[in-house]
């Protein structure tokens, strides 16, 4: 199995870009801004673990969904 080094490459650097677009958004919110979901420019809103099953950043329609754990 051949593993194509250009292709993972720019998988890396999609997924290092997301991550950090998330730890910006997520930044924002914490900070008791209002942040808007880049797809159906919805409000994001955070759900903690005791208003939701799954704790995180998300808009109503779910196109933005950004899970976090809670300590």
């Amino acid at each position: 199995m051949n593993i194509d080094i250009k292709k993972f490459a720019a998988l890396q650097k999609l997924s290092k870009e997301s991550f950090f677009q998330q730890k910006k958004i997520i930044k924002k919110m914490m900070a008791g801004q209002v942040v808007i979901c880049p797809e159906c420019k919805q409000a994001l809103r955070l759900f903690t673990p005791e208003e939701a099953g799954l704790s995180g950043v998300r808009c109503s329609k779910g196109c933005t969904d950004i899970q976090l754990d809670f300590a």
